[in-house]
């Protein structure tokens, strides 16, 4: 698959409204790895599922930021089977954020690229850019960042904009979670001379051993959710025990075609 070029379109679909691309994990390394070789503008990646996609119906102006994402991956097995269902049978598996984030450190460390880690609780960056450091031999850390649990204020804000463009990092992985990380990339994408931004949410905590990871037989079958509810029943039992039913519910009438999202 031929990505970035453009003369060349990456393939995408719709999901209620929401455009996702039929890419694969090394079809996201390629085109993460072309975008830092040709450092020509800043562009953000939004690792979505099924709830990124569900907080985009209640919230236009966050389904307005994933349309004009550079890359939106399937982090979710129903968006896996809703795109082999709209005709991308090369979609084999998610494109599950952790296994990514690994991807990309452990294919480009060869390479040089700076990565900045801003996100996660405090300690979390740091621990996280340690833990890759000592796996992926050449690996380049430019920085890291563990935001307070609060609105920045407009000199904090500049000043961690300044601090990242000082640190002539190639690659910022921001774990805010959903759909905080994503208004946070889209909000500060004009000011960063940052090649790629990418929205890791949970990859910062399950990356460093702090979050369990479900079994992989779970995470490849979609029962991740089931997984992870048990692990944090009162964080995410509205995500998946009511946004999860509508998020079905709503995905059959489209494919149905009883109902069209704008």
């Amino acid at each position: 698959m031929s990505l970035g070029l453009a003369t060349t379109p990456i393939p995408s679909f719709r999901l209620l409204g929401v455009r996702v691309h039929a890419v694969q994990i090394q079809d996201a390394v390629a085109q993460i790895a072309q975008w830092i070789e040709e450092k020509r503008g800043c562009h953000y990646v939004a690792v979505t599922g099924m709830h990124g996609v569900m907080e985009a119906q209640h919230d236009p102006a966050f389904k307005q930021i994933l349309n004009t994402a550079d890359l939106v991956v399937s982090d979710g097995m129903p968006l896996v089977w809703a795109g082999r269902h709209y005709g991308f049978h090369s979609m084999k598996r998610r494109v599950y954020g952790p296994e990514l984030m690994m991807a990309v450190c452990q294919q480009t460390a060869s390479k040089g690229y700076r990565h900045y880690f801003y996100g996660g609780a405090e300690g979390v960056p740091g621990h996280l850019a340690d833990t890759l450091s000592r796996r992926f031999p050449g690996f380049q850390v430019a920085g890291c960042y563990s935001p307070p649990f609060r609105p920045l204020s407009e000199d904090e804000d500049r000043e961690v904009v300044a601090r990242i463009n000082d640190s002539r990092a190639d690659i910022l992985w921001v774990g805010l979670s959903t759909p905080k990380q994503e208004k946070w990339m889209d909000a500060h994408r004009e000011q960063l001379r940052v090649p790629v931004l990418m929205g890791v949410g949970a990859a910062f905590d399950l990356n460093t051993g702090r979050l369990t990871q479900a079994p992989a037989w779970m995470r490849e079958h979609g029962m991740e959710w089931f997984f992870r509810l048990v692990m944090e029943p009162r964080r995410l039992w509205r995500r998946y025990l009511v946004l999860g039913p509508k998020f079905a519910w709503n995905v059959s009438l489209e494919m149905l075609k009883l109902k069209q999202y704008q």
